[in-house]
């Protein structure tokens, strides 16, 4: 990752079409995108130093949007100018979800509308700006 303080968007998810989808939605309005297929890269990203909004699929194998959620916070991301919102396809939050509401700031279903996800990620991204 470059020294590129201005913040960006992380998608994290196991299914390519979604990371390609999500790239393509942002990338005309000039908002940078990062995807990580899995939640051990987002940690790698997080560790080089990424800022920013991250869209977490719940449903991943190995280590699933919450666990990975549990990560970020123990290892102070979500602290440092990181906004978690869910980009899931489970239309219900789970009970894996108890004790992290405060560092959720959305639940976002797919199929998505992308003129919402991008004007709700806009107004995030204000926020740590």
């Amino acid at each position: 990752m470059s020294g590129d303080e201005s913040p960006k968007v992380m998608v994290v998810d196991d299914d390519e079409n979604v990371l390609v989808v999500v790239r393509e939605v942002f990338e005309p309005e000039g908002i940078p995108v990062i995807t990580a297929g899995s939640g051990k890269e987002c940690l790698k990203y997080l560790e080089s130093g990424f800022r920013g909004v991250i869209l977490m699929d719940i449903m991943m194998p190995e280590m699933d949007g919450w666990d990975t959620i549990r990560e970020i916070v123990s290892q102070g991301y979500a602290e440092e100018g990181t906004l978690i919102a869910m980009l899931t396809a489970k239309d219900v939050p789970d009970r894996k979800m108890e004790g992290l509401q405060e560092y959720v700031i959305d639940y976002i279903t797919k199929p998505f509308d992308p003129d919402e996800l991008v004007a709700l990620v806009k107004e995030y991204l204000g926020y740590l700006a």
